[in-house]
């Protein structure tokens, strides 16, 4: 009976679980990022998707088959690791989101700007305005218990992420096919990297951070059909959709603009209006950059409530002080969506700072990138002590060839993601970051911050926090 009801719940297929990672992963506004490397966006995309994507899904796979309670990177962690470091997990994979939020936001902001007047994208001004309007018009829809469901979010990566990038392409294979002149070489010599300058190296975390998220949709892992091997294969087929759609995308973007004019926050829509104009489609242009905006506001509304309720959840084993515990009648925590907006409004105000949009996005990047890695460095580590501690849970899927398999993925993953922490902290050289300092000490101080916190909170935790679940 227990073997029917297990095969009864094993009904997804490759192709949809391949969508749900596709839906996670694939976010236009990384295309300019990318963009910058010109043709030798297809070695990094391969470099990460190899060091990184592969290791994080297959892990996260045996993970979520092995301890599918609610809960995820926390409940992880915390049966290898202890209480202590999987409220740390689960905080961090919270807090990589405050920096996160501005960014995709400025992209809105810059996107609309093109509907407006194209000028307002580079008023740092206006796009703060739009950001900090917009995330708490959406924590104040949170707090009445409006959520966005189901099917509007696939309706917005559809139509704001899915059409918009094939589109991309097909305007980019159109160029090439015409007379019209590229921006960048196609040849080998362009395709392998340049090693004789770090700094050309740095936006590889950006691209670490584009590819992340996959551990949120391996709770999926145990309801694939022959998790064995079609897990493995969906996640193959998700990233080659994933991978054929920013390279392409990004390749779009890099044919029509020349590399010292791209804007990591506007060269989507600005890519979109040069082709526009050659084919007279200009148009075209509003009806994009609000399909866009659907895609990114879709996009921002589905997590904003997710993270918050992951943390919450941690209050039951008295992780939380009793503040964070407030809940309305809807059943939001609500304190804990004012604390998280009020922390997106001090990050948001590095636009301010820095000398440029630009600037400010990869920044704000830059810091979301490594808190989540930092959450990815103790899941690897939790996948390899698992197999040591707990060898006869039952998993539906296994990473191969045992403990040396465990130990070779796990290992690739660790190293990475360290790498890409490191990057992240030099000023990259496409880029005029304005002082030194400020870059490194918002870096530093941030990353400290946001690691912190949850370690002080840990440490003065009261045995009265401890939350009481109820049946319903």
């Amino acid at each position: 009976m227990l073997a029917t009801s297990k095969k009864s719940r094993r009904v997804l297929s490759i192709f949809v679980l391949a969508m749900l990672n596709v839906s996670v992963m694939a976010s236009l506004r990384n295309l300019p990022l990318v963009a910058e490397y010109g043709l030798g966006s297809v070695f990094y995309f391969l470099l990460v998707a190899l060091l990184f994507l592969v290791p994080c899904a297959l892990i996260s796979a045996e993970l979520a088959t092995g301890w599918p309670k609610m809960g995820g990177i926390y409940i992880w962690v915390r049966e290898a690791l202890g209480d202590r470091w999987g409220f740390f997990a689960v905080w961090v994979q919270w807090a990589h989101n405050l920096s996160w939020y501005p960014v995709i936001l400025s992209f809105v902001a810059t996107t609309l700007a093109y509907v407006i007047n194209p000028e307002l994208g580079h008023n740092k001004y206006y796009v703060l305005a739009i950001v900090l309007a917009s995330f708490w018009g959406m924590t104040l829809l949170n707090y009445l218990g409006i959520k966005t469901s189901s099917w509007f979010s696939t309706l917005g990566v559809i139509i704001g992420t899915i059409l918009p990038g094939i589109f991309i392409i097909g305007l980019g294979i159109s160029w090439l096919s015409g007379s019209h002149p590229a921006q960048i070489t196609f040849d080998m010599e362009s395709l392998l990297p340049k090693a004789n300058n770090l700094n050309s190296f740095v936006f590889l975390a950006g691209m670490f951070l584009a590819f992340a998220g996959l551990e949120v949709t391996a709770a999926h892992a145990g309801n694939v059909i022959n998790p064995q091997k079609n897990y493995p294969r969906a996640i193959l087929l998700a990233a080659l959709i994933t991978f054929a759609l920013f390279m392409l995308g990004s390749l779009a973007i890099a044919i029509v603009i020349p590399n010292s004019e791209i804007s990591l926050v506007a060269g989507l829509i600005d890519a979109f209006s040069r082709f526009f104009s050659v084919y007279n489609l200009e148009w075209i242009l509003p009806i994009m950059a609000i399909l866009l905006v659907v895609g990114a506001v879709a996009e921002v509304n589905a997590w904003i409530i997710g993270p918050v309720k992951g943390l919450y959840a941690t209050s039951t084993h008295g992780n939380l002080p009793p503040f964070f515990q407030h809940q309305n009648k809807k059943g939001v925590p609500t304190h804990l969506l004012l604390f998280q907006a009020i922390i997106v409004t001090l990050s948001a105000l590095v636009f301010l700072q820095m000398p440029s949009i630009s600037a400010s996005y990869w920044i704000l990047t830059a810091l979301s990138a490594q808190s989540y890695l930092v959450m990815y460095i103790l899941m690897f580590v939790s996948a390899i002590k698992l197999r040591y501690s707990k060898p006869h849970v039952e998993r539906a899927y296994r990473v191969p060839y045992k403990m040396t398999g465990m130990w070779i993925v796990a290992s690739m993953g660790i190293l990475s993601s360290l790498f890409a922490i490191f990057m992240a902290f030099i000023p990259p050289a496409q880029l005029q970051t304005g002082s030194l300092l400020f870059y490194e000490t918002f870096l530093i101080l941030g990353l400290f911050v946001m690691c912190g916190i949850p370690l002080i909170i840990y440490q003065f935790r009261q045995p009265s926090w401890k939350r009481v679940e109820t049946d319903e």
